[in-house]
């Protein structure tokens, strides 16, 4: 059996559609189950069992035996969340508790980290381990996540295999239920589509233009390729950079979703919120060399090949992945 968590969320619904593709249907979902948005994402998909995310670890005690890998994709993802209490519980506390069965059991575990670890980038986008108790997370969610890593790799006892994936700014199909955490391009698409227009925050920094701000946009389709492709490799575990290694600004991914809708560009600019002013990113850049380095060759897709397969195939015509 194949775990996946937060089965019913964007990405690890997109991941347990590609194991099926190859035909992996003894997959085991984790999650909540409790909102019917979410749970949307797994209509039609092939999955063995259903279980709470709050039953999982007992479970996981009884059934170890049948484990044969475990992505742990499920976390508390909004960047606006200031309970600390909750984000070290669901996204610290848990992920030790997975990790620890992982090393009892002899599981092999990829794992969910975040690129929000890095904070403004003050270290670089380099995924050296030996950096790692540098970085600054800007916000709680980025201090959960750089919290775990930081414990994962000074732990004695690893599991045989395990890989964090520091995953950069993730588009893709099945994000419909994110609300106002949903990538730029799924929020773009909506609002040219009902007005015609995108509205755009106006740079605050002199070194960058309106719309120039730049995030590595990476394609959920290469997110879960590189998770199969670890799942497989089973060797140089570490902590990875997952993004598609290539910076883009805001207005390159809006214009692409112009094109994709084949209609004329209309942006404008507005004020960045002043909450989030100070602490605002102007640019992400994933180094993925080492990703490379252990055979990872597969070819990610440039942001408007990316753009127009999400736009066409799915956001048009409202499918999921």
């Amino acid at each position: 059996m194949i775990i996946v968590t937060g089965a019913t969320g964007f990405i690890g619904s997109c991941l347990i559609g590609r194991l099926n593709q190859d035909n992996f249907n003894a997959v085991v979902a984790v999650d909540k189950f409790d909102n019917p948005d979410k749970n949307r994402n797994l209509l039609g998909k092939h999955v063995l069992h259903k279980i709470d995310r709050d039953h999982f670890i007992e479970w996981l005690d009884r059934n170890c035996e049948e484990v044969e890998f475990i992505f742990h994709i499920g976390a508390r993802t909004d960047t606006a969340e200031f309970d600390k209490k909750l984000l070290w519980e669901l996204n610290t506390n848990y992920t030790k508790e997975i990790w620890d069965r992982c090393v009892r059991f002899q599981i092999p575990l990829v794992y969910a980290s975040s690129a929000a670890t890095y904070g403004l980038g003050e270290q670089g986008y380099d995924d050296d381990q030996q950096k790692i108790s540098l970085l600054q997370p800007l916000n709680p969610y980025g201090e959960s996540k750089h919290e775990f890593d930081k414990w994962a790799i000074q732990q004695v006892h690893k599991p045989f295999f395990w890989a964090g994936l520091k995953f950069f700014n993730v588009y893709g199909p099945n994000e419909y239920h994110k609300d106002r955490m949903a990538s730029v391009i799924m929020h773009a698409y909506n609002r040219i589509s009902k007005t015609g227009g995108m509205e755009l925050f106006r740079s605050h920094n002199p070194n960058y233009e309106d719309g120039k701000q730049m995030r590595d946009f990476v394609y959920v389709k290469d997110v879960i390729e590189t998770c199969v492709f670890l799942m497989h490799h089973r060797k140089n575990s570490g902590i990875y950079n997952l993004g598609s290694g290539k910076a883009r600004s805001f207005l390159d991914l809006t214009r692409a979703v112009f094109k994709a809708l084949r209609l004329p560009e209309k942006i404008t600019f507005i004020d960045t919120p002043k909450d989030i002013r100070d602490k605002y990113q102007y640019f992400t850049e994933a180094n993925i060399n080492k990703l490379k380095s252990i055979g990872f060759d597969r070819r990610f897709h440039p942001l408007e090949e990316g753009v127009e397969d999400y736009v066409n195939e799915y956001l048009v015509p409202g499918r999921y992945y």
